[in-house]
Formats: structure tokens, C-alpha cells, sequence
């Protein structure tokens, strides 16, 4: 039987100023006959994501690799869990029951019918799952099977593949294919609007959002949605400035700063203004933590690159690209229709919610009013598919929200106290996952990296409980014996 260890909380001594992770290289091995290094299975998540992307299994993909690394921590005799877990394990619970109402009709929405919602709903309750354990791996793995310096570094091949992935979107945003899974999927699976969209990749979503614009291309690639490539955007960028900038030294830390110079283009093309409101939300964070800590060299240095930077955007053609997408809010409208109509479904069903999205009767226009030509806003729309926490509020009702946010603002009080560049930046990711919640979906990927955001800050801390420790030994054994027997 497995120990569940919860982590324990740091006492309150001095840290060091910014340890550098440190750890085996990259090439430790696991002790076997194949020689795969043991932390493969994450490996193989991050390094080889955009051809699991391509093959159409990035929804998949996770619960595939979970299957080995729920076998390694298996093995373990010990496994340990990150602070306010409990709040995680109920809402893992509240999925699953809330699948016993599917048949229960939403108010204001369409009667639920076919079988594919039990379908979405299986897929659901596996990727959560297939995430938690993703969590646990990480934070289980050691500094010799998984050095920090590294998962950070795989952060930032993902940060770096986003980028390409949005020059792509913006430059060849006609380029789509289907995926190779799509031909051996049963017809049933294959079918189900979910998988469906899945099976057809796209680089890029075409929209419209700016006015007088028939159409604007945005970057999608190498993610299913627009607005995933741009919170997965803003959480990877934030680990690579930790892993290339802060960590790096000589070519690399230049190369992290031309690669965020690159990334300007395809985060304004993006027309996110989510992502850009983030980043802004980020950078405030990261300033007054570097200001509490006396960091004023950092912190003058990080406000000057920030106003080159803006000065070049709005000196170039971008910045009449920004603010005309800030003044044509065009979305803002079926927003707040969804989100009012979540609140309702919520406070009709506050336990467990209907377990998946349900579809609005007519449109945020009218109930009569269905899509058409002059009116490609009109239909019916989705409740729950504006954001994580409406998603929630529909699916598993107000437990399940309260559940997801309280686990995330936990762990952000949890470990406040850490002041290095990975406690710092780990808490910039989990103020994102609680902001990007109102605007965006989380499932699968920004959850999964929002997890193991968790897992590297517990990580962190656990090293750092270890550096005090050494710290406090080394002090005591280099007290005289005999003034140590007069203090007893």
C-alpha cells in the first residue's frame, strides 16, 4: 500500500539569495537493460509534443504517457503530494460523478441527446486523471532522475517550438491537413465533434475580429485553438526567460534574449489580448517581488528592456495592430452571454453541475435567432466554453470551480516564501492559470503545464527545506564541544 506524504511547510529562515539548480546532466540513465533515462516518459511529452500534435494526439497523447509513469511512482515506497491536494482529489471526484448528469437538461439549453457526451465526458475524467498523475511524476522524480535546470529546459524547447509554431500560423495560415489518426479511429469516436476537430489539424484559426477585415489569420500551431497558443504562450515564455535568461550563461542566455525579441511578432499577430493582459499581469508580479528583495539593478534592467520593446511595437506596423484589436472587443458580447448563462446552469444544479458543456437554445442575439450569412455570431453557443472556471461552473458546478481555484491559490500562498527565479516565476504561472480561467479553457495542455508548474515549486522548495537543513547542521557541528554542553 502507498504513502500519500504531504509536503511540509518551510519554516521561515533565510533563504539563499538564488541557488542555481543543480543535479546530474542531462544524460543520467536509469539503471536497466535499455538505458532509457527515467524521467523518458516526460521527455518524450515535451520533446516530441509537436509530432504528437501532428498525428492528432494531443489529447491523447497525456494519458498515454501516463500509463508508464503511473508504474514508476508505483514502485515507489513513498509518494509525495503537493500542498492543498485534498481540494484537487475532490474536484478529480466531482468529474467523475458529474457524469450522472448528462441526461439532466440544462436552463436555456438544448436537451442533451446522442452518445457522444458520454464520450467527452470519458475523455474528460481520463485527462484529468491522466494530469494528476503527470503532477505526482514530476514532483516524485529526484534531482538525479530529473535535474530542475532541465524540466525547465524542456519548458523552454516548448516556448521555442510556440514561437516557430506562430510564425507558422501567421505566414501560411491556409496550411491544414488530417491527421494520420483519423483513419484508424472507429467511425463512432472518429465522428464526435470533439475528436473531429481534433482530427483536423490547422496552424492557424481564421476569424473575424477586426472590423472592416473579412478575416484575420491567428496562430494556432502546434495547439488545437487560438487562445490555447496563447496561454501556453505566456506560461512557457515565463519558464524559458528561467531557464535560457536567468540560468543561462554566454550563448545561451543571448539566444533567450533574441528568441523573446522573435516571440514580439506572433504574440501581437495573435490579436490575443488575453495573453497580453497577462503578460502585462506577469510583469507587475515579477517587478514588485524583485522589489521587495531589493532587486533594483534586475528591476531597472527588466523595465528598460520592456520599453524598447514597446517603443519598437508601437513604432512598427504592429501597433496599429494592437490597438485596433483593443477597440473591437467583438467577442466580448457571446462572452458575457455564456458566462451569465454558466452562473444560471450553476445555480441550478451548485453540487454537481451537468457534467459537460450544454448548448444554448438560439444565440447571445436571440433565441430565435440561428446562424446565417449576415449573422456568423449567432447559434448556439456553448455554455462553459469561454473558460476554465465556467467550464466548471456548468460541469461540476460551484464545488468543482471553488475545488480548482482553491487548489491553485493554496499553493500560491503555500509557497510565498520562496524567492528564487523558479519560486518566483512558478508563482507568476499559477496568478496566470487563475487569471486565464475566466478567458480560456485549460484542458489539456495549460492544465498539464499548470500542474507541473506545481510540482517544479514544490520541488524547489523541498530542495531549499534541504539547503537550511545542511545550513543549521553545519553551523551547530562547528560550535565548540564544550560551549555546546554549557548551553544545554
Amino acid at each position: 500500500m502507498k504513502t500519500l506524504v504531504p509536503l511540509q511547510p518551510s519554516r521561515p529562515e533565510p533563504v539563499p539569495s538564488d541557488p542555481v539548480p543543480t543535479g546530474a546532466p542531462a544524460g543520467v540513465r536509469a539503471a536497466g537493460r535499455r538505458g532509457l533515462p527515467t524521467a523518458w516518459p516526460l521527455i518524450a511529452l515535451f520533446v516530441l509534443y509537436p509530432v504528437w500534435w501532428a498525428l492528432g494526439l494531443p489529447s491523447f497523447i497525456f494519458a498515454i504517457l501516463a500509463v508508464p509513469m503511473a508504474f514508476q511512482l508505483r514502485r515507489r515506497d513513498r509518494i509525495r503530494v503537493p500542498p492543498g491536494f485534498g481540494f484537487w482529489l475532490i474536484l478529480l471526484a466531482w468529474v467523475v460523478l458529474s457524469g450522472l448528469m448528462l441526461d439532466v437538461t440544462a436552463p436555456n439549453t438544448l436537451a442533451p441527446d446522442g452518445f457522444g457526451r458520454y464520450i467527452g465526458w470519458g475523455i474528460r475524467v481520463m485527462n484529468y486523471t491522466a494530469l494528476t498523475i503527470t503532477m505526482l511524476y514530476v514532483l516524485n522524480l529526484s534531482e538525479k532522475e530529473l535535474p530542475r535546470i532541465r524540466m525547465l529546459r524542456l519548458f523552454g524547447f516548448l516556448a521555442v517550438v510556440t514561437v516557430i509554431g506562430g510564425y507558422v500560423g501567421a505566414l501560411l495560415p491556409d496550411l491544414k491537413f488530417t491527421a494520420p489518426l483519423n483513419y484508424i479511429l472507429p467511425d463512432v469516436i472518429a465522428k464526435e465533434p470533439f475528436v473531429n476537430r481534433l482530427m483536423h489539424v490547422e496552424v492557424a484559426q481564421v476569424q473575424e475580429v477586426l472590423e472592416g477585415e473579412a478575416s484575420s489569420p491567428r496562430p494556432a500551431a502546434p495547439f488545437e485553438y487560438t487562445n490555447t497558443w496563447g496561454e501556453n504562450m505566456g506560461i512557457l515564455l515565463i519558464w524559458f526567460l528561467v531557464g535560457w535568461v536567468v540560468y543561462g550563461r554566454g550563448l545561451r542566455r543571448l539566444g533567450g534574449y533574441l528568441m523573446v525579441a522573435a516571440a514580439i511578432f506572433p504574440i501581437v499577430f495573435s490579436l490575443n489580448r488575453g495573453l497580453w493582459i497577462g503578460l502585462v499581469i506577469a510583469a507587475v508580479y515579477v517587478a514588485l517581488r524583485l522589489a521587495l528583495r531589493g532587486r533594483i539593478a534586475v528591476l531597472a534592467g527588466m523595465a528598460l528592456a520592456t520599453a524598447l520593446a514597446g517603443v519598437l511595437v508601437l513604432a512598427s506596423p504592429l501597433g496599429g495592430l494592437l490597438d485596433e484589436r483593443m477597440q473591437n472587443g467583438h467577442s466580448d458580447e457571446i462572452r458575457a452571454t455564456l458566462s451569465n448563462g454558466a452562473v444560471e446552469a450553476a445555480n441550478h444544479s451548485p453540487v454537481l453541475g451537468y457534467g459537460a458543456n450544454r448548448a444554448l437554445i438560439g444565440s447571445n442575439r436571440s433565441i430565435a435567432i440561428g446562424k446565417s450569412a449576415d449573422c456568423q455570431q449567432c447559434g448556439n453557443r456553448e455554455l462553459g466554453s469561454n473558460g476554465q472556471v465556467w467550464n466548471l461552473l456548468v460541469g461540476q458546478g460551484w464545488v468543482g470551480a471553488f475545488c480548482y481555484s482553491a487548489f491553485f491559490l493554496w499553493c500560491l500562498w503555500r509557497f510565498r516564501r520562496d524567492h528564487t527565479a523558479i519560486g518566483i516565476a512558478g508563482s507568476a504561472v499559477l496568478i496566470l492559470m487563475l487569471f486565464f480561467q475566466f478567458l480560456y479553457g485549460a484542458l489539456n495542455t495549460t492544465l498539464a503545464y499548470g500542474l507541473i508548474s506545481v510540482a517544479v515549486l514544490a520541488r524547489n522548495d523541498q530542495y531549499l527545506r534541504t539547503l537550511r537543513r545542511e545550513a543549521l547542521a553545519a553551523v551547530a557541528s562547528a560550535v565548540p564541544t564544550n560551549r555546546r554542553e554549557r548551553t544545554r
